[in-house]
Parts: structure tokens; sequence; C-alpha cells
């Protein structure tokens, strides 16, 4: 099979794990034959696959290739499409622990170069100085460069009004600015801002923040709505790992079930900070089911159940927590501060 053969079987099939292994099949056809310019656009077609279906480390490492060929021959290439693909990248980067925090400021640093040397405002720049900084658990500066990025002006670089208001409802969430949170989510929950993820990833968010001001019936519909947007996308586990934060407080029995159903996700994820959420959220689960004096057996996948004996709700409850602890200890080692060791701690005091 040829190429152009991989590449049509490729694009044939719906985004996801079976068309990313066509496509780095044809990655590896372009590279062994020493044709850079087929293998600049399967990977073209892999980072977007990649990036939104799961596997963002392929995504990394296929658009690390294909910034080395652009720097290289930059009249070869379309810069506008690879600048957009860049905000991908960045986004993710901080979910590897591996990474040190000189190298995501040196990526960071330099999206805002690039964007600024093709003629872009600070706005981009600055929403994922904002990001960053919340991944990194420095809630204060990641205010701060919120109220500047929302003082640039929009352009072709900027995500859709959907995503970077989400990102707002996101931030007030995490500060635990309930009231902010919801009223930065209403032109979300009203349907005027929606696009490929909002208001799948938002509607989580606001799960306990509702709950908390006293608006149960609002966020039991908000559950109920948003897991059905969720439920079964590999590539939204965070968001999953936050309906069983939810579940755990109002219904564990429907809990247990949304982490039966995505365990065998975690098994082959990329993506370790959404694994170490949906580990922490699942031992609270099990913690408070033992709490509870529960005698229910978890329906595990065949692979987890060979590798663990002991599949008792203690047992499991100890295996996630340890996981989620040590994940947690992993950024916070990277990020200079305590910032997910202390959360990890608070959601286990069952």
């Amino acid at each position: 099979m040829d190429f152009d053969d991989l590449m049509n079987q490729a694009l044939d099939l719906p985004p996801g794990a079976a068309q990313l292994e066509v496509l780095e099949a044809a990655v590896r056809l372009a590279d062994a034959e020493g044709d850079i310019e087929n293998g600049f656009y399967a990977r073209q077609h892999l980072v977007k696959t990649a990036a939104f279906h799961g596997f963002p480390l392929k995504a990394i490492i296929a658009f690390s290739w294909q910034l080395g060929q652009y720097d290289r021959n930059p009249e070869e290439y379309d810069g506008s499409s690879l600048l957009w693909r860049y905000k991908w990248i960045v986004g993710t980067i901080s979910n590897f622990p591996e990474i040190p925090m000189s190298q995501i400021q040196e990526l960071l640093e330099d999206l805002g170069k690039r964007y600024k040397e093709h003629g872009y405002s600070k706005r981009t720049y600055l929403y994922f100085r904002s990001r960053l900084a919340l991944d990194h658990g420095k809630l204060d500066e990641a205010k701060a460069y919120l109220q500047q990025f929302t003082k640039e002006e929009r352009d072709h670089m900027s995500d859709c009004n959907a995503c970077e208001q989400h990102c707002i409802v996101w931030l007030h969430a995490r500060l635990g600015e309930d009231e902010q949170a919801l009223k930065a989510a209403e032109p979300i929950l009203s349907g005027n801002m929606k696009c490929a993820e909002v208001p799948h990833i938002t509607l989580p968010e606001l799960l306990l923040p509702m709950q908390r001001l006293g608006l149960h019936e609002e966020a039991k519909k908000a559950q109920t709505k948003g897991y059905r947007l969720v439920k079964g996308k590999r590539d939204l586990l965070e968001s999953v790992a936050q309906h069983i934060e939810y579940l755990t407080m109002t219904k564990p029995a429907k809990a247990v079930e949304v982490v039966e159903l995505h365990l065998p996700f975690t098994l082959d994820h990329e993506n370790p900070y959404e694994i170490m959420l949906f580990h922490l959220n699942t031992a609270q689960l099990l913690k408070k089911l033992i709490q509870e004096g529960s005698q229910v057996k978890l329906r595990l996948p065949a692979s987890f159940l060979a590798a663990h004996e002991d599949t008792s709700l203690p047992a499991l409850a100890a295996h996630f927590e340890g996981l989620a602890i040590a994940s947690a200890q992993r950024y916070d080692a990277r990020n200079g501060n305590d910032f997910y060791s202390k959360k990890a701690a608070d959601k286990l005091l069952v």
C-alpha cells in the first residue's frame, strides 16, 4: 500500500484511534522514503486527530517535527495553520510532569514571539499564560493574566468565543468564586456560545459551584445533560472525572457506573493529568462507599483483574489513592508548590 492509499484510508475513517493508527503508518512510510512533503502532510492530520481524541503526546511529537521543518524552510509551509495548531500543543504541555517548567515557559514564550512576528495581538499569548498558571496551581497569577487577556483585541489566532468564555468560567470555579462562575457561564448555558467542546467541558465545572450555592435541581439537570455529552469519550476524561466527583456526593451508585465504563480508557490513556483526576475522584468515591458499609463489587476490565488479585473496595481505594497521590507529588515537584497534593489530601478526607 502506497502513501496515497494510506491517506485515503485514514481520511475515510472517523477521527479516533483507528484513524490515528493509519496516519502513523503513513508517516512511517513517508519518513522511510525520505519524503518530507508527505511526512508533513500526514502529520498535519495526525496532530489534529491526536490532540482531540486522547493522544496528546503523539500530537506533541508530530508537531515538534513539523515546527522543525517549518523553521528550516518557512516559505514551503502554511505558517498560519501551523501557528493555530501550536495552541493545541501549548494547551496540553503542562499535563506531562516530566516536562520541566523551564521548557514549558520557553515554549509559551516562543508562541508569543512567533505570534508577534506574524502581526497577531497578545491576546492568545496572555490567554495561555492564564491557562498554564491555572494548570500549575498559581491561581492569583492566572487571574491577573485573565484580566490582561480580556483587554486585548481578538484576532484570527484567538480561540473561539465559547472556549475563551469557558476559560473564564473555569478560573472562577477553581478559585471558589461560585457566583462569578455561574454569571460567566450564562452565555454558555443559554446556548449563545457553543463549540465542539463547549458546553461539554463547561457543565461539569459548574456542578460543585451549583451544589455549594444550593442550586441542587440546576446541578442535577446540568449533570444529566453534561454527562450525555462526555460519556464514552476518552478525550474528555477530565470532565468524566468531574462527574464522578459530583455523583459521589449525590448518587454514588451512578458514580460507580461511570467509573466502570471509563476505567478501561485510563489503562492506555496518554494524558497523565486526566488519569490523575480520574484516580483521585475514584478513590474518593470508593472511600465513601466503604464508609457507608457498601458491599458493591466493581466490574473491572480483564487486564486490570489480571494485574490485581485483591479487588475489594479497600484494596481498590488504596490502589487509586496511591496512584493519585504519587501523580500529585510529581506535578507539585515540577510546579514548585503543593497545590495538587493539598487538593488530593482534602478530597481523600472522607
